[in-house]
């Protein structure tokens, strides 16, 4: 496989990768925003997931000598949706009263 030819094989492989993981991650991030149901997310999980995302963005957008689209843009927007959850999350379970079980 000649240079080039390797460049535009990672080069499809990282956009492939880009594809499947935003739309891996965007429908239940997209769901815990509408429904604000986060019983099920364990936040040092979901926490260090967010902060490997903020990471991998920041490598990404650093990276000499150009940025790496792929990883910056699907990173950047895995790890706002962390931080939407993540607020989500901690509004409710440590601001929003209990509701009294009937």
């Amino acid at each position: 496989m000649t240079d080039m030819e390797q460049t535009v094989f990672y080069e499809i492989c990282g956009w492939a990768a880009s594809i499947c993981m935003i739309l891996g991650y965007l429908p239940q991030a997209i769901h815990t925003i509408r429904t604000r149901e986060t019983d099920g997310i364990a936040v040092p999980t979901f926490l260090m997931m967010g902060i490997g995302a903020f990471c991998f963005m920041l490598q990404g957008l650093l990276h000499e000598p150009e940025i790496i689209w792929a990883l910056f843009l699907t990173n950047l927007v895995t790890s706002t949706c962390s931080c939407i959850i993540f607020g989500i999350k901690m509004y409710n379970d440590y601001f929003r009263k209990e509701e009294p079980k009937s």
